[in-house]
This record gives C-alpha cells, sequence and structure tokens, in this order.
C-alpha cells in the first residue's frame, strides 16, 4: 500500500504541490489535451481524404453494410485501374506519342486514302475507327522499332512488360487483399448480448456536427434492423418439405434462363458472322452492333428475372444474396466467352489459321505490283534510282487482327457503360418521379403497391463491376486507353450511383450485415481474372501477329521480343541461365512446389482458425458459468 502511495505523490506531485512544479504540471496536462484533441483532428483529416469515404458512411448509415459494401469494392477498383492507367499511360502511350514516329509517317499511322472522307465524322469516331482507329489507342499504331526517340525507349519490349506486368500486378492485389479480409475476420462474431450493447454502448458523445449526429442515429437505427434480421433468422421454423420443393422449382427456372440466354448470344453471334462475311457496310447500326446490345440487354433484364426467382427460396438474405451473384455470374461468364469464341472465330477468319496467312500472301504480292507499278510496270532488280515519294494514305496493307479485338472490347466497354446509366435515370429516377408526383391522383397507393421505389440492385451492379473489369483485361493488350477508359466509368458511375442511391431508392425490406461479402466479391474477382488471362495469354502464345502492324510486327510470336532483347541487350551467359530457368523441368516442379505450400498453408490456417472458435467457445461458456 505504502508502494502505491508512493507512485501516486510521484505521480500528482505537481498538482499537490505549489508554485512552479504546480504551474508545470498544469502545462503537462494542458500540452497532454492539446495534444489529444491534434491526435484526433488528425484522424478526421485522414478520414476526410479518403476518396468518397463520407459519402459511403452515410450511404452506409441509410441502408446498412451490404449496400456500402458495393461502393468499397468500387472505390477499390477505381484504385486498381489508376495504377492500370498510369502503367499503359506512362510507359505506353506517352512514349509513343513523344519519341516515336508521328502521324503520317507511316502506313500504319495514317489513315486509308479510301477512309479519309468519313475519317472525322461523328459516327465514325463513336464506332471507333477513322482517326481514332489510327491513333495511340489501339494496337496497331505502334511501330516495330527495337528503339524510339533520343531516350532509346524500347517500345516493344516496354509495350510487352506493361501487358504481362498489369496482370501480375492485379493477381498479386486481388490474393493480398483476400489474406487481409481473412485475418480481419477473427474467426466469427460474438453476438452475446447484442442488442444491450448496441443500446447502451452505440452513440458517439464528442459528436458536435448535427449532420453527423443524424447519420449516426441513421446507423444505429440500421445496425438495430441488421440484428432483428439476424435473430430471426436463427429462430426461424419452416416446412422443410415445401421450401426443398420451391428451391428446386427455382433453381430449374434459373437453368432455363441460362439456357435460353446461352442459345440466344450463340444465335446472335451466328447471325453477325453471317454479317462479317457478306460484308458489315451492307447492313445498318444494329445489325453491326448486334452481339453488343443483345449481351447489355441481356445483362440488364435477367437479374431482375433472377431476384423475381429467389423469392420462392425463402434463403437467409445473405445467402439468397451468394446465390443471386452465382446465377448472374454464370449468366454473364456465358456472354463473355461467347463473346471471345466469336473474336477467335473473326481472328481466324471464321475457320482456319491458314486463311490468314493466304490473305497475307495476297497482301504481300499486291505490294509487290504496286510497287512495280511506280516503275512504269518494271521491277528493278539492283537499280540506283532514288527512291520515290508515295503518301503511306496509299501504300496496300494487310490486316490487323489485334487492332479489330481492341475495337471491339472498347465498343462493348462503352455500350455496357451507356447501357447502365441509361438503365439508372429511367429505371430509377424516372421511376422515382413517376411514383413521387403521381401517388397523390393514382388509383392505387403507388408507393406500397405497383411500381413503387426502387431498391438497390447489389448482386447485379457487383457482376457488373466485376465483368467489365475481366474485359479491362482482356482488352488492355490490344487497347491501351481501355485503363483510361474504365477509369472514367468508375468515377462517374461513383458519383451517379451515389446521388441515385440516395434520392431514387429506399432501403431493403430486410437488411441484413453483409459479413465478409468483400471477399467473396475478390473470390469473383480472382476466378474472372484467371479466366480473362486465357485468351491472352493463347493469343500471345499461339497466334501470329499481324505482319504489318503493331509493335511485335515481323516476328512470328510476340514473346520473341524478350528473346531479342537477351540476345542484344544483355551478356550472352544471361541469356544462358534465363533459357535454363525456363525450361519447363525446373518450372512444373517449382509450380507443384507452389501448389503444395499453399495447400499445407490453407490448412494450417483452418486448423488456427477452428482452434480459435473453440477457445472462444469455452470462454463463453466460463462467462456464463460465473454469470
Amino acid at each position: 500500500i505504502s508502494r502505491e502511495a508512493q507512485l501516486f505523490v510521484e505521480k500528482f506531485e505537481g498538482a499537490l504541490g505549489k508554485g512552479k512544479g504546480k504551474k508545470f504540471y498544469a502545462y503537462k496536462v494542458m500540452m497532454t489535451k492539446k495534444w489529444m484533441k491534434f491526435q484526433r483532428d488528425f484522424e478526421n483529416f485522414k478520414t476526410a481524404c479518403i476518396p468518397w469515404e463520407m459519402k459511403i458512411k452515410e450511404i452506409e448509415s441509410h441502408f446498412g453494410s451490404s449496400v456500402a459494401s458495393y461502393f468499397i469494392f468500387l472505390r477499390w477498383m477505381y484504385g486498381i485501374n489508376m495504377i492500370l492507367f498510369g502503367l499503359t499511360f506512362g510507359l505506353v502511350m506517352v512514349p509513343e506519342a513523344l519519341m516515336g514516329k508521328p502521324y503520317g509517317s507511316l502506313p500504319r499511322k495514317t489513315v486509308p486514302r479510301a477512309e479519309e472522307a468519313t475519317a472525322m465524322n461523328f459516327a465514325t469516331l463513336w464506332d471507333f475507327s477513322g482517326f481514332a482507329q489510327y491513333s495511340v489507342l489501339f494496337y496497331g499504331y505502334y511501330n516495330n522499332q527495337r528503339t524510339i526517340g533520343w531516350l532509346k525507349f524500347r517500345m516493344p519490349l516496354s509495350y510487352f512488360l506493361v501487358g504481362v506486368g498489369t496482370i501480375g500486378y492485379s493477381f498479386m492485389i486481388v490474393i493480398r487483399t483476400m489474406a487481409r479480409n481473412a485475418n480481419e475476420d477473427g474467426g466469427g462474431d460474438d453476438t452475446s448480448f447484442n442488442f444491450s450493447w448496441k443500446m447502451f454502448t452505440s452513440w458517439d458523445y464528442l459528436i458536435g456536427n448535427p449532420e453527423t449526429a443524424d447519420n449516426k442515429f441513421a446507423s444505429i437505427t440500421t445496425s438495430f434492423k441488421e440484428a432483428i434480421v439476424e435473430e430471426q433468422e436463427s429462430r426461424k421454423e419452416e416446412n422443410i418439405h415445401l421450401t426443398r420443393f420451391l428451391r428446386v422449382l427455382a433453381n430449374f427456372l434459373a437453368l432455363c434462363t441460362l439456357a435460353g440466354s446461352g442459345y440466344l448470344i450463340f444465335f446472335v453471334v451466328r447471325r453477325s458472322q453471317k454479317f462479317a462475311l457478306e460484308g458489315l457496310e451492307n447492313y445498318g447500326w444494329w445489325e453491326r452492333n448486334e452481339v453488343n446490345m443483345v449481351m447489355s440487354l441481356l445483362g440488364m433484364f435477367c437479374p431482375t428475372l433472377f431476384d423475381v426467382i429467389s423469392s420462392l427460396e425463402n434463403y437467409h438474405p445473405r445467402i439468397a444474396l451468394r446465390w443471386q451473384l452465382g446465377r448472374i455470374f454464370a449468366l454473364f461468364l456465358g456472354n463473355l466467352y461467347t463473346f471471345i469464341i466469336a473474336l477467335m472465330d473473326e481472328i481466324n477468319l471464321k475457320a482456319s489459321y491458314l486463311q490468314w496467312t493466304s490473305q497475307e500472301k495476297i497482301v504481300k504480292y499486291n505490294m509487290t505490283i504496286w510497287e512495280a507499278s511506280l516503275y512504269n510496270g518494271t521491277i528493278p532488280e539492283n537499280s540506283t534510282a532514288p527512291p520515290i515519294q508515295v503518301d503511306p494514305a496509299d501504300v496496300p496493307r494487310g490486316p490487323c487482327w489485334e487492332t479489330m479485338v481492341g475495337q471491339e472490347f472498347v465498343r462493348l466497354t462503352v455500350s455496357d457503360t451507356m447501357t447502365t446509366y441509361i438503365t439508372i435515370l429511367i429505371g430509377d429516377f424516372l421511376r422515382a418521379v413517376f411514383v413521387r408526383f403521381f401517388n397523390y391522383c393514382w388509383c392505387w397507393d403507388l408507393e406500397y403497391g405497383f411500381p413503387s421505389y426502387s431498391e438497390f440492385d447489389i448482386s447485379g451492379n457487383v457482376l457488373g463491376l466485376i465483368f467489365n473489369q475481366g474485359m479491362i483485361w482482356m482488352g488492355s493488350f490490344y487497347a491501351p486507353c481501355l485503363p483510361a477508359i474504365n477509369v472514367f466509368r468508375l468515377h462517374t458511375s461513383m458519383y451517379l450511383q451515389c446521388w441515385a442511391v440516395m434520392c431514387c431508392n429506399v432501403p431493403q425490406e430486410r437488411v441484413f450485415k453483409a459479413s465478409r461479402s468483400n471477399n467473396f466479391y475478390m473470390a469473383m474477382l480472382l476466378f474472372i481474372l484467371f479466366l480473362s488471362t486465357l485468351p491472352a495469354v493463347y493469343t500471345i502464345v499461339s497466334i501470329p501477329p499481324s505482319f504489318d502492324c503493331g509493335p511485335f510486327s515481323g516476328k512470328t510470336r510476340m514473346f520473341e521480343v524478350i528473346s531479342e532483347t537477351l540476345e542484344h541487350d544483355f551478356p550472352s551467359w544471361f541469356g544462358k541461365v534465363f533459357g535454363y530457368a525456363s525450361n519447363p523441368g525446373l518450372i512444373l516442379p517449382f509450380i507443384l512446389l507452389m501448389v503444395l505450400s499453399i495447400y499445407y498453408l490453407n490448412a494450417t490456417s483452418k486448423s488456427y482458425k477452428e482452434a480459435n472458435l473453440e477457445l472462444k467457445k469455452k470462454l463463453q461458456s466460463v462467462r456464463n458459468r460465473e454469470i
């Protein structure tokens, strides 16, 4: 006791004494309070610096953590795309624009003479043809020189490494985020005395802003709604036989919808191939964009149909959301890979690689005849005459399938963006205006009956965001402008959707807690990332690049730029070491070792999580016995 008294006297000696000691203690207390206030203000400043943090907090307070999880995921995707945009813009587009040969210097950088009349028309530019096609926006514009500019910038190598690096960075950041979310999970939620904790400890007495107080009040109300739903679901009793029948019926209807969607896309793709064979210039706007529009319309209406079907299953709202995400995931996956198959058919000219080769031979033969015509029909073998100056717009050129693929992905991205914005304006805004102003003069209550205010579609928006990102990953190798387009899309979507949620939507009837749904989004994003890399890797490894456009023209395969760099820019021993390291005999055992390590670490993590849950149960039982 005497030791405790001595420590108390030493701690508060300044307050108990007189003169300088008391003043010093008062000064120390004042500085401590100011430091604590500075720390609190600095934390508020850091929170204010997080993009859209206050908007997301306001949405979470009124609509629950499940809706807020979508906007958190959207903000995370925006950050990833800013990095991808910085890589492609800083290491590909800007060097080519500043140090590469200018427009009009080469045939691949010049609009053909036959297209010059319509190259600047709005319809042509909106279709990403004309001057847009022959610019840094697409693959075909880039030259195959090893070095460009006074910096000797290696453009083909940079183009290849940026394409591979964006995929590698995306894999790394997605897996890292999933691991961090799993660590933050902590092995489950403690729901003991949940309502008591919310009732007596939820309010923050440091709040001094009326708007913040209103948001906190709405947040506490929403958290009570979430807790009530969780408690109701835990005590719910249901007819198991009727529930099983309804769930089987719902899955059958969902499979029929997916099958019908797949057949419709297959039919439309076959029609588009027929139109391409007959010449798209003979058809109108709808025939040229039929595949993109049908995919966008299916993505707009099928999720609504799945939402109606899911009402039969009577799942917990969180489980119902995951079933909804899975069905829309299957729908979008079928749409995406049908689109990819159609592109592969166009790349292979509807049948085989030989037709590309024969077309290349025909173009080269025509170029030979064209060169001979410049010399009045004779082909000089050892002529010393000065070269004839020819406008690059008049030079014959071959097909550039890489630019064609990039254009298709850009068109699909733009059409999907426009469909999303139109859906928000018509499906949310005009619907809310109609309900708000016509409710007073209608035969029934429009707010509580049909059509009522719309709820925020979490599953449809999440899957739309994920598959749009998959198209960016697949198409950015052929269209370096895609990350920039996606950054603009995500930036405008954040403001437009935040406005639509707060002004046009109402909270869901059953507000539920998100509970790791962000990690579920990440798992789907990782799967889409893996599927998106397959077509790009296939084209890089298996399909020869176009012979007169792009940074890899003149090579048998695109990846040969690596061996060319090792041969010219590195010592011979480094090339040998790289060749040994890239031997399949070393790569396959290394991959097998990584798979086994991942399996071991996953099993260890599960065992630790089970041990934590068991320990938590023991602590709760001990606490209950003491009470």
